[in-house]
C-alpha cells in the first residue's frame, strides 16, 4: 500500500481498464477537493511475491552499502518496486495554516518583499490557500507556470 500526490501516484499505476475507469471518477473528486482548498492524495496498492520481495531486499541492501552515489542507487532500486500499482482511491485533508500566517505575509508585502508561491500541491489548492492567507486577492493578475521541464514552462 502506498499514498502520495496524485501526479506521482498516477504515473506509477498499472495500465489497466480498471485503473483508467477509477482514475476518471477519482479525478472529478480531486478537482472538487482541491477547489475547496483541501490537500489531496491517491492511495494505491500491489501484491508482490515473497521471492520478488527477497530479490528487491537484496538489491536495496547492496545499494545501501554503495560507497558512491548511495542515495541515487537506493532511490533507483526503490523505484523498481514502486510501479504497477492498482488504484484504491483518494483522500482529502484540511491542512490548516499556522496561526498569523496572513499577518506575516501582509507584513512582508508592506515591507516591499516580493512573495512567490512554489508548491507541489494542485494548482487549485495553492490558489485557494493563497486567498485564505491573503497572499492573493481579486485585484491581482495570476500567472500560472505549470510544467515539469524548462521547455514546458516556456511554452
Amino acid at each position: 500500500m502506498c499514498k502520495g500526490a496524485d501526479s506521482i501516484i498516477q504515473e506509477r499505476l498499472a495500465v489497466t481498464e480498471r485503473n483508467a475507469q477509477l482514475m476518471q471518477e477519482v479525478d472529478q473528486h480531486l478537482d472538487k477537493y482541491a477547489g475547496s482548498g483541501l490537500r489531496t492524495l491517491l492511495l494505491a496498492e500491489k501484491v508482490i511475491s515473497q521471492e520478488e520481495y527477497q530479490e528487491w531486499r537484496h538489491e536495496y541492501s547492496e545499494a545501501s552499502k554503495a560507497m558512491s552515489k548511495r542515495d541515487e542507487r537506493m532511490a533507483e532500486v526503490a523505484n523498481k518496486l514502486e510501479q504497477q500499482f492498482n488504484l484504491v482511491g483518494a483522500t482529502a485533508i484540511e491542512d490548516k495554516l499556522q496561526d498569523d500566517v496572513d499577518k506575516a505575509i501582509s507584513a512582508m508585502k508592506e515591507a516591499g518583499i516580493r512573495v512567490w508561491v512554489l508548491t507541489g500541491d494542485k494548482i487549485e489548492t495553492a490558489i485557494n490557500i493563497g486567498f485564505s492567507c491573503q497572499l492573493l486577492n481579486d485585484k491581482m493578475e495570476l500567472y500560472l507556470i505549470d510544467g515539469k521541464s524548462k521547455q514546458e514552462c516556456l511554452t
